[in-house]
Parts: C-alpha cells; sequence; structure tokens
C-alpha cells in the first residue's frame, strides 16, 4: 500500500510518498522561512501564494524520485486542517484533482493526527499511548487509543508552547523563527540568573499556560540595559527555556498519572509537534517518563516539524480502516482532536 502525502497547513509545502511497511519511499518539503522572516511569523497570504506556487513542482518530484506514476498509488491523502485556511485549501484541491483523475481514495487527514500517529511510523508502538502534541500553534495532552479515537487531558489555556518561544526570541532580537534561535541562545546562558515563573505549577489537571511566563520574560528585558547585550540574552534565553521545560513536564507528570489510572496497559510517552525538537524539553520528557516507568518515544528532528510523511502514514492508518473522505470535504481551520473535549478559550489556543 503506498499513499501520496500532501502538507500546506502553514509555511512549509510538502510532499511524500509512504509505503504501509513505513518505508518513506520519497520526501520533499519545502520552507517559507526566508519570505516569512521580514514579518517576524507566518503571513497568511504569503503563505497560500507560495503554496500554490510550489505544490505541484514538489508532488511531481517525489513521484519521480520514487518512479511511481499516480495509477500506482492506493490512496492521496492531504492535510484538511486545522491550519491556515488557505494554504489548506491549496492542498486539499491538489489532493482531490489528482485523486479524481487517478481514480484514488481521497483522505483528509486531521494535521494533528498526523503528528499523533508519527510515532506508529518509526516506531511498532501499540494503543494506548498519551501523546504531548507541542507546536506553535497547539499544545495538549491527549490519551491517543486508536485511529480516530483520542482523550484530551489537558490543553493550553492561553499561548501555545511555540508561540511563546517566537515571541522571546523576537523580544530578545534573536531573529526567526523563535524555538531553534532561543535554543543556540540558551546553549551559553546561565538559566538560573534570573528567577522566571514556572506557569501552573502544583494547580492541579493537565492545563498549560505560558502567557504568564511570556509577560515576565517581557518585563525582564524592560528592565535591562539597553542595546541587549549578547550574555544578557543569553542567559534569559536559557531562563525561559528551563522554565518551559520544567513547566511541560510538571504537567505531563499530572497527565501520566491520570493516563495510567484510565488506561493502564499504556507504556509509552510521546512527543510531536515543532517544539518537540527541543533539546532540553526532550531531556526533561526523558526523566518524567522514567520516574514514571513509562518509555519516551519522540520522531527524528525532521519528523518533529511539518512534513508530508506524517500525513501519508495517518492517510495509510485510516485507508486500513477504510476512512475515506468524499471529494467534496471542506478543508477546516479548527479541527479538534477531541471534539466532545471542553473549549478551550484564549489568545494562541487553537485546539
Amino acid at each position: 500500500m503506498i499513499v501520496l502525502g500532501i502538507e500546506t497547513s502553514c509555511d512549509e509545502t510538502a510532499a511524500a510518498l509512504v509505503r504501509d511497511d513505513r518505508a518513506i519511499l520519497a520526501e520533499l518539503v519545502l520552507s517559507q522561512l526566508e519570505e516569512h522572516r521580514p514579518f517576524g511569523g507566518v503571513v497568511p497570504e504569503i503563505a497560500a501564494r507560495s503554496h500554490l506556487e510550489h505544490v505541484d513542482r514538489l508532488v511531481a518530484g517525489v513521484m519521480a524520485r520514487a518512479g511511481l506514476s499516480f495509477a500506482e498509488l492506493d490512496a492521496v491523502a492531504a492535510t484538511g486542517g486545522p491550519g491556515l485556511i488557505g494554504g489548506v485549501m491549496v492542498g486539499v484541491m491538489t489532493a482531490k484533482a489528482i485523486a479524481l483523475v487517478a481514480g484514488k481514495p481521497f483522505l483528509a487527514v486531521n494535521h494533528l493526527e498526523g503528528h499523533a500517529l508519527t510515532a506508529r511510523l518509526t516506531e511498532s508502538i501499540a494503543f494506548p499511548y498519551l501523546l504531548l502534541l507541542v507546536s506553535g500553534g497547539h499544545c495538549q495532552l491527549l490519551a491517543v487509543l486508536g485511529v480516530g479515537a483520542y482523550r484530551r487531558l489537558g490543553t493550553t489555556i492561553d499561548d501555545a508552547a511555540g508561540e511563546a518561544f517566537d515571541k522571546v526570541a523576537k523580544m530578545l532580537g534573536l531573529g526567526y523563527p523563535g524555538g531553534p534561535a532561543v535554543q543556540r541562545a540558551a546553549q551559553t546562558g546561565d538559566p538560573a540568573r534570573f528567577a522566571l515563573p514556572r506557569p501552573m505549577k502544583g494547580r492541579p489537571g493537565c492545563d498549560f499556560s505560558f502567557s504568564g511566563l511570556k509577560n515576565a520574560v517581557r518585563l525582564l528585558v524592560e528592565g535591562l540595559p539597553r542595546p541587549l547585550g549578547e550574555r544578557d540574552a543569553a542567559d534569559v534565553a536559557a531562563g525561559f527555556q528551563a522554565a518551559v521545560a520544567e513547566s511541560v513536564a510538571e504537567r505531563t507528570r499530572r497527565a501520566i498519572a491520570l493516563f495510567r489510572e484510565r488506561w493502564p496497559e499504556g507504556r509509552h510517552l510521546v512527543v510531536a509537534g515543532g517544539v518537540a525538537a527541543n533539546t532540553a524539553l526532550r531531556q526533561a520528557l526523558t526523566a518524567t517518563a522514567a520516574e514514571a516507568g513509562m518509555e519516551f518515544l519522540a520522531p527524528p528532528l525532521a519528523l518533529c516539524t511539518d512534513n508530508a510523511a506524517m500525513i501519508a502514514w495517518a492517510g495509510i492508518e485510516r485507508l486500513r480502516l477504510c476512512l475515506t473522505d468524499p471529494l467534496d470535504f471542506a478543508p477546516r481551520p479548527r479541527w479538534p482532536l477531541d471534539p466532545g473535549a471542553p473549549k478551550a478559550r484564549g489568545a494562541g489556543v487553537k485546539a
């Protein structure tokens, strides 16, 4: 079984061919970083135009690399949401056109489910498992019970972790994207120099909050001498990164207890999403899982950020269960994995 995956939900245009034995036959990812860098963040209109300009070429490229024709595909999958709606529409319409002409099933994949199932592309793990999904737009703890079956245990009540990284990087003049920039600066910084809060620490539940931490960094930076020196920036970055890692680990520890109470057969803690590439966060989560007697899994760095291989794999998982979609599927700017969970509201919330 071979599925073509297309990802266009934010600022990466990507196409990939994945086989059901977990082999990635071909993959191409085109980053739009340079187009958005002058603005310090993703501009939806620019992103959509870039997807439209490049997606056909990337699809043709992976097909040529794998030496396959559309007739040899078993299905075509595309991110159907959530995401920037202009970009999502480009990917969905491209996939629908290929599926219609080639006479293949069309699969509209939830972008978050793509992240959630990536661990099953890279490792042979069984359901259920506990997932920390942490990215620029999302920060959630979910019990992954099966394909299309998720129970949200915690979510951000304001900003996502990745959004906080981007804003702090901007305050420190570190550039865009913020996650890698903050991590680089933190490598030479002293995380103990400045006292920063650990949001939600000790509070009941598994929800996250990063707006207070972000504001604390703003106030700290405003009180430092200008122009901001390299040492000050490195120390602030290290302190912020440590605060995020400690806060996320503490919230995850609570989620593990809840998960094991409800689903005692689950053995894995999985992290996914762009912020999952952060080394300090991975180290904190590795220790948290070990303390709880769980196995920690994180995808390779290339599969943490947005990519089409995860979309193709989620398509394979859905195709096995005959969960195909009609060609009148409407792209969705918001698409929660657990529709029954209470709605989270606040700046940065995209659950």
